[in-house]
């Protein structure tokens, strides 16, 4: 019985501008929606947006660094990789 390799495809690099592009929407993404979370729960939201200090503040970040984390690691990439191709090919 013989066996079959299946060789990679080779794909091009992608450019820097769209891993910079989507590091900072995913940024910009997932800082504002855990934002507007975290502030309606600890009742820190209004408005005209959010203001989170002491604990809800470090809750927040770890939100945001448990996103790129999770998504990165176990997902395929962000949304944004995703959408501009930067993972999950």
């Amino acid at each position: 019985m013989s066996t079959i390799e299946i060789q990679p495809r080779h794909q091009k690099p992608v450019a820097l501008w769209r891993k910079l592009l989507a590091a900072v929407l995913d940024f910009f993404f997932i800082f504002y929606i855990a934002g507007y979370a975290v502030g309606s729960v600890t009742g820190d939201a209004s408005s005209g947006g959010f203001e989170l200090k002491g604990f809800p503040a470090l809750i927040l970040f770890a939100l945001v660094a448990a996103y790129f984390v999770v998504f990165t690691r176990f997902l395929g990439g962000t949304l944004w990789q995703r959408a501009l191709g930067v993972r999950g090919r």
